[in-house]
């Protein structure tokens, strides 16, 4: 069993496909024996309960299981639910015997399903939803975060160009690109004005640090965007790719060490859990990647700017009736205090 109860509960496991997200379940079978090798059927689909932004299914047949990650129907925004450079991430990586899902197919042609999507393979473990980890041991507690901070430096010390990925990302400075991309995102999908994101908006593209590597960048990286391996304390696969490109590892560094910042491991007795303090994981992460630590209040400032954006995406597509989960409200009104905390950063970070 997973950990975290109530979001347990309403994120993990499937159910009946919703009516909204129904589809051609015969297209996608005959799809499948064209294009997946080793597939029999016949198919029986089920929807995950979690999966908000791309909705995703559970794909069983009586020799194995699948998972499909599909874009949402209807109005999207330009950029967003990329599946097809999740599928191309996650096989490259694969190549290289990193943590993921085997990829199977890519269907870019929307006459199938309805939609584009991709096929791979369906990996049973566990996801821990509560950061500190009740049901574990204090042994394997320090053991899991020390698989999760190791399994991220190592996708950081794998060169782009030398697994096939050296155009997955655009040249220049990552953030430069990424705080330009969340205030797009932001301005496309605005339902209210918030006076610390404008002030964010005109402050982060003046103060970008400078960029030292470029190496794959997950984008969201934390405890339960990963499968732990069914008995032992260590990560079997990464997932949700979506937010993937080539940039600045202290995207993903930073955004991993905020995580002892938030509800969760903020109010938590590390010391008496056996979980390691945040100091504590930027050494475990360094001794892997062999970068130093940064000063981190930018770096706080712009994740909490980018979360910002992301549930004003979210609101948007509640405003425009694409939103995949009803939790996605939720998500919404996280907005505004995001805003707030993200320019307490920004200030202790300089800005005025």
């Amino acid at each position: 069993m997973a950990d975290g109860g109530k979001k347990e509960e309403e994120f993990s496991g499937t159910k009946p496909v919703e009516e909204r997200h129904r589809i051609d379940e015969i297209s996608l079978d005959r799809w499948m024996r064209e294009n997946v090798e080793g597939y029999n059927g016949p198919l029986v689909v089920l929807q995950f309960k979690g999966g908000q932004s791309n909705p995703t299914y559970r794909l069983d047949t009586p020799g194995r299981s699948y998972v499909m990650r599909r874009k949402p129907f209807g109005k999207l925004l330009p950029s967003a639910h990329a599946v097809d450079r999740e599928f191309r991430v996650i096989a490259a990586l694969g190549k290289q015997g990193f943590p993921v899902a085997k990829a199977y197919a890519l269907c870019g042609d929307d006459n199938v399903i309805g939609a584009a999507f991709y096929i791979m393979s369906m990996e049973e473990g566990r996801v821990f939803w509560d950061p500190t980890l009740p049901s574990q041991t204090p042994e394997d507690r320090r053991k899991i975060f020390e698989s999760k901070i190791e399994t991220l430096a190592q996708l950081h010390n794998l060169e782009p160009e030398k697994i096939g990925l050296g155009e997955f990302g655009r040249p220049g400075n990552y953030f430069a690109r990424q705080v330009d991309r969340w205030t797009k995102q932001y301005r496309a999908s605005e339902t209210q004005n918030i006076p610390e994101m404008e002030k964010l908006i005109e402050w982060l593209p003046r103060t970008l640090p400078e960029q030292k590597r470029v190496s794959v960048v997950h984008g969201d990286y934390r405890l339960d965007n990963m499968i732990f391996h069914p008995t032992e304390p260590r990560v079997k696969a990464v997932l949700d790719w979506e937010l993937s490109t080539l940039g600045d590892p202290m995207a993903d560094f930073t955004y991993l060490l905020m995580q002892w910042t938030m509800p969760g491991l903020v109010d938590a007795d590390l010391k008496a859990l056996n979980l390691p303090t945040m100091d504590e994981a930027a050494q475990i992460y360094s001794k892997v990647s062999g970068s130093g630590v940064p000063d981190l209040n930018w770096y706080f400032a712009y994740n909490l700017f980018r979360l910002a954006g992301i549930t004003q995406g979210i609101a948007g597509r509640i405003r425009d009736g694409t939103a995949a989960n009803a939790k996605a409200m939720e998500s919404a009104k996280r907005t505004v205090p995001l805003s707030k905390a993200s320019w307490e950063y920004a200030q202790k970070a300089g800005a005025v």
